[in-house]
């Protein structure tokens, strides 16, 4: 496991959005009540054969994970209450790459897994992807949300 302290990330009857070469941390807190998030976990950035944990503690809400195709979802240490699953529906049957741990609580909410293109769809239909293409044309290079793996470095 890890050494560093995770990163928290809390949303309240809000949306929240983690995109692109936003942290190189391999642990989460997260936190949402009546609310959505979407954190990307595609950045190079985050390195090393650990798996990245993340901590939930959800109430009523729901969190989009946009994981790399060949990541593995576990689920086992996830505690529900009421309605709610964990979407994966492109996850493919030879994933085996970087495994993400899904531990803590969900009560009547939901994680939806995007991989691929849909991933690439997550982060193209943001305003943080606006952003990013307007700064981008400004300094002469290519938008890094998309795809965080063309991020100049």
């Amino acid at each position: 496991m890890s050494t560093t302290t995770p990163v928290r990330i809390h949303t309240d009857h809000d949306t929240t959005k983690r995109l692109g070469d936003w942290t190189s941390a391999d642990r989460f807190d997260i936190k949402a009540r009546y609310g959505s998030m979407v954190i990307d976990l595609r950045s190079p950035l985050i390195e090393g054969d650990q798996p990245i944990e993340i901590h939930a503690d959800i109430d009523h809400g729901m969190v989009k994970l946009l994981v790399p195709d060949d990541a593995v979802i576990d689920q086992s240490e996830l505690r529900w209450t009421g309605r709610g699953r964990v979407k994966d529906f492109a996850r493919p049957s030879d994933a085996a790459g970087r495994v993400i741990r899904l531990t803590g609580s969900v009560k009547s909410g939901e994680f939806r897994v995007h991989r691929a293109g849909i991933a690439v769809l997550s982060a193209l239909f943001s305003r943080e992807f606006f952003e990013d293409a307007r700064r981008a044309r400004k300094e002469g290079r290519t938008p890094t949300l998309v795809d965080p793996a063309n991020a100049p470095r």
